[in-house]
């Protein structure tokens, strides 16, 4: 287990910058997640990391040990890759023992080894199986056991539950979270999922372009979002364009005064989550505005509305259902108030 510090790192392709003056300290022990669209950067990262990709400036350092001109092979870390990258001639058992055999370790080391790495990953009934008889998510699990079986010190898991269907990548990813955590490895990840992000990551990383927006834990990234993208990119948000007015008040460029809680002057935009944005009762809210049902989507759990403001503003509102499925329900064409409270609204520069 070490703790891992990138210093100011770049990866250049020609005239494409592909991570740009990239600084970080990842803890010991810490599950880190890079989170961004795809070509953001964050898989050139994670191999930089790994030592497949050579910064075109900057340093890597695993503890105090520099490893920046060190080959992958001389890092020990463990990477799951996105598409298992299982040998599909050999056993279970033998794809997990491939790194240590090229390591030369002893037949009763490997086997010790290999065993205790199949049952952390509740595998050992099926260690003679090829690849081929197995489940996407065992297919995962045994990737999964091959990157740990080294000992690494590291491990960098690059999209590891892209290919699975959503009900089994939320297995796994709660597998793979206890793990980490029994084990105590530090772990970077890679995706483009921010609820896959959001249910494992100890802290966040978001990028865009090649750069850092925001560090931070799950709560200060939703609730506090450094700029637009990371708004946009970390939940669902209502954003309407304008400017403050006063102390505490901020005009849309359609009109609308709304009430805010913060007093910033510089910031142009509003940001609202769905989810406090009420329907139906304005009970004498500082922000209530007649609108007008254009779009409704029950989901079990909420249904979302989006609702058309006589300004000409469309907010998306999401409300929980009760116990029995049930919830207030408004129609399309319904109209109706919708209401928020001063502290809901975030402003951004």
């Amino acid at each position: 287990m070490s703790s891992v510090r990138l210093q100011s790192v770049s990866k250049i392709y020609g005239d494409q910058r592909a991570v740009s003056d990239f600084t970080l300290e990842i803890a010991e022990g810490e599950f880190l997640v890079l989170l961004g669209p795809s070509g953001c950067g964050k898989t050139t990262t994670l191999r930089m990391i790994a030592g497949f990709v050579e910064p075109s400036a900057g340093r890597i350092l695993f503890g105090d040990r520099d490893v920046t001109d060190l080959p992958s092979y001389h890092r020990n870390t463990g990477l799951v890759f996105q598409g298992y990258a299982l040998f599909p001639h050999l056993s279970v058992f033998e794809n997990v023992a491939f790194g240590l055999r090229m390591r030369r370790l002893e037949r009763a080391a490997i086997e010790k080894r290999v065993r205790e790495a199949l049952r952390l990953v509740r595998l050992e009934a099926l260690a003679e199986r090829m690849p081929r008889q197995l489940s996407g998510g065992q297919q995962q699990r045994v990737a999964l056991a091959r990157a740990l079986v080294i000992e690494p010190e590291i491990l960098l898991l690059d999209e590891p539950l892209s290919n699975l269907d959503a009900k089994l990548r939320e297995e796994v990813r709660v597998e793979i979270r206890q793990l980490q955590r029994r084990l105590g490895l530090t772990t970077v990840m890679v995706t483009h999922d921010q609820e896959e992000a959001l249910s494992v990551a100890d802290r966040l990383v978001v990028m865009s372009n090649g750069e850092i927006q925001q560090i931070g834990t799950q709560r200060e990234l939703y609730n506090a979002p450094a700029n637009q993208f990371v708004a946009s990119f970390i939940g669902r948000t209502n954003f309407l364009s304008g400017a403050m007015i006063g102390p505490q008040r901020f005009r849309t460029e359609s009109g609308l005064e709304i009430s805010v809680a913060s007093a910033a002057a510089p910031e142009r935009l509003l940001a609202i989550r769905p989810e406090r944005v009420r329907l139906g009762n304005a009970n004498g809210a500082a922000n209530s505005f007649a609108g007008t049902v254009e779009f409704v989507s029950y989901l079990g759990a909420t249904t979302e509305y989006v609702v058309r403001l006589a300004s000409g503003d469309a907010l998306a509102v999401e409300m929980h259902n009760d116990r029995a499925g049930n919830v207030e329900l408004f129609t399309v064409g319904s109209q109706i108030r919708v209401a928020w409270d001063p502290d809901a609204c975030q402003l951004i520069a």
